[in-house]
């Protein structure tokens, strides 16, 4: 898990910002249960929780520092993917 921590940490500032909408917040909580779940190889793990924040990403009530932080998050677990390939 050591490898998300970054990623977490972004996600549990969403997932704890009541000024979030509820749905961007429950994206946030599914894609750090998703990342967590150890069941499943990691890029699917990945890719999985990418394509969760992607559904959200363009959500008009988002506030605009959350859609950057989501883009942050996306942008570290691509690059994470791309180091697994």
């Amino acid at each position: 898990m050591a490898e998300f921590e970054p990623i977490l940490k972004i996600l549990d500032e969403i997932i704890d910002d009541r000024t979030v909408p509820k749905n961007i917040r429950g994206a946030a909580e599914s894609s750090k249960t998703n990342l967590s779940n150890n069941g499943e190889s990691m890029e699917l793990r990945i890719s999985t929780a990418i394509n969760i924040l992607d559904e959200i990403i363009n959500d008009p009530n988002m506030p605009l520092y959350a859609r950057t932080k989501i883009w942050n998050v996306v942008s570290a677990l691509e690059q994470k993917r791309r180091e697994l390939g």
